[in-house]
C-alpha cells in the first residue's frame, strides 16, 4: 500500500461547529445496529456528528479510499491479515494511551500484537467483539442419547463411531462453498500447530510441511463422518441440514448461529472446543477479532474519535451487539451469551484462546481452495508441497521483510 504518505486532516467540523467523526466498519450484516448506535450517540452529543458507513465490500472501499488519501476518522475492520497490512503501512493510529484498552481481554490484546508482520511498538487496534469456532451440537440430541462431550482426539472419534453406530450423520459439511473447509481446520490448527506458524514459516525456521502433516491427516479422519459427498451441499444446505436435525454436529464457527436459528429457532445447540489434541489440558479455543476499530493516522480530532469509542465500549452497546450477532466480547465484563457459547466459556473467561490461523493467510493465496482440492484427492503429500510453493511465491516480499527484520535485530 502506497499509503505511508502523512495522512490529510481528518474529522474536521464542519459550519455548525460540531466535530464530524466518520467511521466505515466492515460487517455489513450489522448495519442496523451501527445505524441505532449512531442515531443514540447523535442525539447524546452536542459537540460531535457521528456518521457510520456499513458498506458491502468495505474492505475494497477503504483501500481505494486510502489510495485517494481519502481517510475516515475511524474504521472498523477484523483481525486478519489486512490489518496487518495497514499495520505495516504505518497507517494506523498508536491508540496504546487510549483508557478504554485497559478493559479489554488481555487475550485480545496479545491476538492483536500476534498479527503485526515483524514487532511494532504501540497498539494499533481496539479489539471489540470476536467469534469461535469449534464443533456446534444438537444438546436436546445428545441429552436423549446419553453422548458426553469429547475432550481429546480418541474421544471425537470414538463418539463419532457411537453415534454412527445408532445410524446417525455424526456432521455436516458444507464443502461445496469453499471457504467452509477453513472452519475444521482452523479449529483443529490451534492445538496441533504453533499459532506463530506462519511466521517460523517467514523466518525460514521450518515448513509447512513438517508443522501441518498431522493437522492435515488428522482432517481427512473426519470426512467419513459426514454426508457421503461432502462436497454436494454448500454452506446454506449444511445450516439447513444441522437445523432439522440431521446431524449431531456441524464445525463450524459461532457466525453459523443465526443462519441455522433462521430455519429451526427452537433448536438448542451448544458447542465445545475442537478436541483435536491428545491430551485434555491441551485444548485452546478457536478464536480471534471479529471486529475492532483502529483510528486512522494523523486524524486530528483523536479526543473526538476516543469519546465515540467510549460510547461503543459502553456495556450495553456491546450487550446490544452480542444480542443482535451472537457474538463474543472482547472487553471484560458482566455480559450476557448465547446458549450455544455455554461449552466455551471456561476457555473465554480464563483466556485460554489462540487465533485463527488463516488469519495470517494472504487471500491471494486461497487457501480455502487448496484445502478443498485436498480434501477431495486425500493427497497429504501433494497438499503440503502446494502450501509451501505457494506460500513461497505469494508471500516473498514478506519473507523478505521478516528476515531482513531479524538479521537487523539479532
Amino acid at each position: 500500500m502506497a499509503a505511508a504518505i502523512p495522512l490529510a486532516g481528518c474529522g474536521a467540523s464542519g459550519d455548525d461547529q460540531k466535530t464530524e467523526i466518520e467511521i466505515v466498519q466492515y460487517k455489513p450484516e450489522a448495519a442496523n445496529y451501527f445505524k441505532t448506535v449512531e442515531e443514540q450517540f447523535n442525539a447524546t452529543h452536542d459537540d460531535i456528528h457521528l456518521t457510520i458507513s456499513s458498506p458491502n465490500d468495505a474492505m475494497t472501499i477503504l483501500k481505494t479510499r486510502f489510495i485517494r488519501e481519502d481517510y475516515p476518522d475511524i474504521i472498523g475492520i477484523g483481525g486478519d491479515i489486512n490489518y496487518s497490512y495497514f499495520v505495516d503501512a504505518q497507517i494506523l493510529e498508536d491508540v496504546s494511551g487510549y483508557g478504554g484498552l485497559a478493559s479489554i481481554n488481555q487475550g485480545y490484546l496479545d491476538i492483536a500484537e500476534a498479527l503485526e508482520l515483524v514487532p511494532v511498538d504501540g497498539t494499533y487496534i481496539v479489539p471489540y467483539v470476536a467469534n469461535a469456532a469449534g464443533v456446534l451440537y444438537n444438546r436436546e440430541m445428545f441429552a436423549q442419547h446419553g453422548w458426553e462431550i469429547p475432550q481429546t482426539w480418541d474421544e471425537l472419534l470414538a463418539l463419532c463411531d457411537q453415534i454412527q453406530g445408532e445410524g446417525i450423520l455424526p456432521f455436516y459439511f458444507g464443502f461445496k462453498d469453499v471457504w467452509t473447509c477453513l472452519a475444521p481446520w482452523n479449529a483443529m490448527a490451534v492445538e496441533l500447530a504453533p499459532a506463530d506458524t506462519t511466521k517460523q514459516v517467514n523466518r525460514g525456521e521450518t515448513t509447512f510441511t513438517e508443522q501441518y502433516r498431522e493437522l492435515a491427516e488428522k482432517y481427512m479422519q473426519l470426512l467419513p463422518y459426514g454426508p457421503e459427498d461432502p462436497f454436494a451441499y454448500g454452506y446454506n444446505d449444511a445450516c439447513t441440514a444441522f437445523a432439522r436435525g440431521e446431524s449431531a454436529m456441524y464445525t463450524i464457527g459461532s457466525y453459523a448461529t443465526p443462519q441455522i436459528l433462521s430455519v429451526n429457532p427452537d433448536l438448542d445447540i451448544d458447542s465445545f472446543v475442537m478436541p483435536a489434541c491428545d491430551a485434555k489440558e491441551d485444548r485452546t479455543l478457536n478464536s480471534g477479532i471479529d471486529l475492532g476499530f483502529c483510528v486512522m493516522d494523523g486524524c486530528e480530532n483523536k479526543e473526538a474519535a476516543y469519546e465515540v469509542l467510549d460510547f461503543l465500549l459502553a456495556d450495553e452497546n456491546i450487550q446490544q451487539y452480542i444480542d443482535d450477532q451472537n457474538a463474543v466480547p472482547c472487553k471484560n465484563g458482566e455480559f450476557r451469551l448465547a446458549s450455544m457459547l455455554d461449552g466455551m466459556l471456561e476457555f473465554i473467561e480464563s483466556g485460554n484462546m489462540t487465533d485463527y490461523q488463516d488469519h495470517y493467510y494472504p487471500s491471494e493465496m486461497s487457501v480455502d481452495a487448496l484445502l478443498q482440492t485436498f480434501l477431495i484427492e486425500k493427497d497429504v503429500d501433494a497438499f503440503l508441497a502446494d502450501f509451501d510453493r505457494n506460500w513461497q511465491r505469494y508471500n516473498r516480499d514478506i519473507i523478505r521483510m521478516v528476515q531482513e527484520y531479524a538479521q537487523n535485530n539479532q
